[in-house]
């Protein structure tokens, strides 16, 4: 096996190691919190990590069995649901729930997961040459990206639920 090979392996490992720890992380968190929102993102997001981990662990295996990047592997994972998650938020609009100090702390835990998940991804989709390994890095990056959109917005709802619907609901004062 090539170096070149060996390299990809270990950030496959690292890839997989990261994921299945936010997974934990979040399906602990889901548990935890009594917050409608909290609950529904954090279990969204890491029904997400189970199916990153999923598909890079059959990638991995594949690239030990083969010795290269395999050529057909799917380029996509299943795509995410947390902005639905957040819409379902504004169409339901109940500003009366709290989220305590716990979920505020684990929101911004997540946040700083998914950023470096994102650039970890991103750097990864910069340093190789194969295509379809580009995009499959570039397409994980994305749903990292996605997840820690979610969840600022998330902390911005936790932080001041009505000043959030107000941006949400786009209501302007138009003088007439």
């Amino acid at each position: 096996m090539g170096s070149k090979t060996e390299e990809r392996i270990k950030a496959l490992e690292i890839a997989l190691n990261n994921e299945a720890r936010e997974r934990d992380f979040y399906l602990k968190h889901s548990q935890r919190t009594t917050h409608p929102m909290g609950k529904s993102m954090f279990a969204t997001i890491a029904s997400d990590e189970d199916e990153h981990y999923n598909r890079i662990l059959n990638v991995h295996k594949r690239l030990i069995q083969e010795g290269k990047w395999p050529e057909t592997v799917p380029i996509q994972v299943k795509g995410t649901e947390v902005k639905k998650v957040v819409q379902k938020v504004v169409d339901s609009v109940d500003t009366s729930s709290k989220a305590d100090t716990d979920d505020l702390d684990a929101v911004k835990i997540a946040i700083d997961f998914e950023t470096k998940g994102e650039k970890f991804y991103a750097d990864l989709a910069k340093n190789v040459e194969n295509p379809m390994e580009k995009k499959f890095y570039e397409f994980l990056a994305f749903i990292e990206r996605e997840h820690r959109l979610s969840l600022q917005d998330t902390l911005e709802y936790f932080q001041d639920p009505a000043g959030w619907f107000r941006v949400k609901e786009r209501h302007t004062i138009d003088g007439a």
